[in-house]
């Protein structure tokens, strides 16, 4: 069952009291620990709750048109603002975890924070439904919404447009290397235009490897 710090933990994300907390318990339960169900069904089922919540929130409140939408859908649901929202709330310590996946850091691991807010999202849904959850995500994301998440062009597409209007070759992205645990894979990423040259730069997935490499190439040759 729940410790009393988790207990708290979650009746101030959730705004009450965690109904049914054998869920909630494994919402924040990673494979690493050996227990037969963790986090990932739970991921699955959040990941659609809050791209849902998140494009409703945008339809009322931004009349831009559908494609700066969906930028900003993409950016506010990716896995680097939902592990930034996990770090606001200091979720990282009451995430179950593997003595292996603790000591390689999964605490504060990009793909683990992302999938566990993910995961308690679907927690929510199943117990108080999507108008409390759609509440809850409201509260949590409220700060990112209100910034510039999403509303800048896209790194890659920046680069798209600038390798067009120096009559350049399109941008062609490659794998450096994979490394770390496979809970915490790191991702190096190398993209080059012919005749310019070539940038890298790691992220906790290929997107966002290539997202940073495509900064990197920008402001060093843009």
């Amino acid at each position: 069952m729940l410790g009393q710090e988790t207990h708290a933990f979650l009746t101030a994300l959730a705004g009450r009291a965690p109904a049914d907390e054998p869920l909630w318990l494994e919402a924040l339960t990673h494979g690493s620990t050996g227990h037969e169900r963790d986090y990932q069904r739970l991921e699955f089922l959040g990941d659609r709750v809050l791209g849902l919540a998140i494009a409703q929130w945008l339809f009322g409140i931004d009349h831009a048109d559908e494609g700066s939408l969906s930028q900003r859908l993409n950016a506010l649901v990716s896995r680097t603002s939902c592990a930034a929202v996990a770090r606001s709330v200091g979720l990282g310590e009451h995430i179950r975890l593997g003595k292996q996946a603790r000591d390689d850091g999964g605490q504060d691991s990009d793909n683990i924070l992302g999938d566990v807010m993910e995961a308690l999202i679907g927690a929510s849904f199943v117990t108080q439904g999507f108008d409390d959850t759609a509440l809850m995500i409201r509260r949590l994301w409220a700060d990112l919404v209100a910034g510039k998440a999403g509303k800048a062009k896209h790194p890659k597409s920046a680069l798209q447009e600038w390798a067009a209007g120096n009559r350049r070759k399109m941008p062609e992205y490659r794998l450096v290397e994979r490394f770390g645990p496979d809970h915490a894979a790191r991702f190096k990423v190398a993209v080059g235009i012919k005749g310019v040259g070539e940038a890298e730069a790691e992220g906790s997935s290929m997107r966002d490897a290539e997202t940073a490499a495509a900064e990197a190439f920008m402001a060093r040759f843009g």
